[in-house]
């Protein structure tokens, strides 16, 4: 499939079909491969999509982007209004970040989501958080790198806790939020923090940012005393919702699928899926994962 195969080399070539000289996109430098292949060009960040389906989700992105600069939120700029389709991949272009100043901490990240979970929504709309939408995609880029019996727990397991969810009650009021709401998503120029990787922004329970770093602190190793100044700069502590299970049950279970799809060709991350879905089929809440 077209998308199983998006490697650096892969994503240095759409570069240059979007209109990156090819010197250019040959020496740019990879930061990150993952759903996104992110290259720094020049006083840029180049984001390539790993499959033609994400160009919605880029395009949302730049809107999101000029919206929260409007709004007065601090967050990464976007260089380019639109999306370019290269090669049947999404490009899209921002503005570099000056170095940081030192590593972003959780009252960073409370600080900046007080900010979004205030705003009402915007004019041109926001999906759901779907946080279970991209579990059968993974799965299928993992092919028989992983056990079928493994891949059929995870989608049992993705319609029960969809269902479970899509019945919920939230405590706070719905509307605009960030998604993937970890320190390592917020960058701490010299003019303070911003926020980054704008694309999983939603329109939905604004429960779902803070039960992330919830999970980060019981299946991730986060010092609890990180977890504690988080929710002392947030103000509340969603582990005291009925419905924080529930909606860190479904992370999991998107989490565990996420490694799958880097599966083949990759031991590392066979390694790490086998971990993690022994873990939830075990009923062991304390393994720990290794981020990935």
């Amino acid at each position: 499939m077209v998308d199983a195969a998006f490697t650096e080399e892969r994503a240095r070539d759409a570069l240059a079909a979007a209109g990156v000289t090819a010197p250019a996109a040959r020496e740019a430098t990879l930061l990150a491969l993952g759903e996104n292949a992110v290259f720094a060009v020049g006083g840029l960040v180049a984001k390539v999509g790993r499959h033609a389906s994400l160009h919605d989700r880029a395009s949302r992105e730049l809107r999101v982007a000029s919206w929260l600069a409007e709004s007065g939120v601090p967050a990464v700029r976007p260089a380019e209004p639109e999306v370019v389709m290269a090669d049947g991949h999404p490009v899209t272009l921002w503005h570099r970040l000056p170095e940081p100043v030192r590593p972003a901490g959780p009252e960073d990240l409370a600080a900046l989501l007080r900010l979004v979970h205030a705003l009402p929504a915007p004019d041109f709309g926001l999906p759901p958080r779907e946080l279970l939408d991209g579990v059968e995609r993974w799965l299928r880029l993992a092919g028989s790198a992983i056990d079928p019996a493994d891949a059929d727990y995870l989608r049992e397991r993705r319609d029960g806790f969809a269902a479970a969810a899509a019945a919920l009650v939230p405590q706070l009021p719905p509307g605009p939020l960030h998604g993937d709401a970890l320190p390592r998503n917020v960058h701490v120029g010299p003019s303070g923090p911003v926020l980054v990787d704008l694309e999983t922004f939603s329109g939905d329970m604004r429960e779902h940012d803070l039960v992330v770093m919830a999970l980060s602190r019981d299946r991730y190793g986060l010092d609890p005393r990180a977890y504690d100044a988080f929710v002392r700069a947030y103000g509340w502590d969603v582990r005291e919702w009925d419905g924080c299970a529930i909606l860190r049950g479904a992370r999991e279970t998107a989490s565990c699928a996420w490694v799958a799809q880097h599966a083949p060709g990759n031991p590392a991350a066979r390694a790490e899926f086998g971990r993690r879905v022994a873990s939830l089929m075990e009923g062991d809440e304390t393994v720990r994962w290794h981020p990935f």
